[in-house]
């Protein structure tokens, strides 16, 4: 039997995650003036190092918590999808999460070979392509909730904030 609500560490983990990866798609702009300073042979500026590893840094805090987030899934469970929920849409909603859970891999891990082990094609594809599908797929993510929330009226934002007690 599922639970009715995520647990409280698996929302905590979610809201924490949720704050990192944000921060990490708005604020990357010292990892590129870094890279083009070292491509050009000049020491970068401290003010952009201390930048490009702090973004490092929460790269690989959202891979730990990545690594916490799926543990605490098969241990504690997650809710099922509401019946509401067209099965078009349940499908969408898999995939959505799927692709979520691989790129709370992918991302730090391509950024880490980036920025430690100078692998050019990860640094390109982790700012590239898998940042676009990030945002997209967050812009999804939120907009699923919200149509729970808003027109289907079902308590599925609730199982992430402050969780649901009984069944409706």
């Amino acid at each position: 039997m599922s639970p009715l609500s995520f647990s409280i560490p698996q929302r905590a983990v979610h809201w924490l995650m949720a704050l990192f990866i944000l921060f990490n798609l708005l604020f990357a702009e010292s990892m590129e003036h870094v890279a083009d300073a070292l491509e050009d042979g000049v020491p970068p500026a401290a003010d952009d190092l201390f930048g490009a590893n702090l973004h490092a840094y929460v790269g690989i805090s959202i891979l730990a918590l990545a690594i916490l987030r799926l543990c605490l899934r098969f241990l504690q469970g997650v809710p099922e999808a509401p019946a509401v929920e067209p099965p078009a849409l349940k499908i969408a909603a898999k995939i959505t999460h799927g692709l979520l859970y691989l790129l709370f891999f992918a991302m730090p891990l391509s950024g880490i070979a980036a920025y430690y082990g100078g692998v050019e094609v990860a640094g390109f594809v982790h700012g590239g392509p898998m940042k676009l599908l990030m945002w997209i797929l967050l812009v999804v993510h939120i907009s699923g909730a919200l149509v729970h929330q808003f027109y289907w009226k079902t308590e599925v934002l609730a199982r992430m904030t402050h969780g649901v007690r009984k069944q409706v």
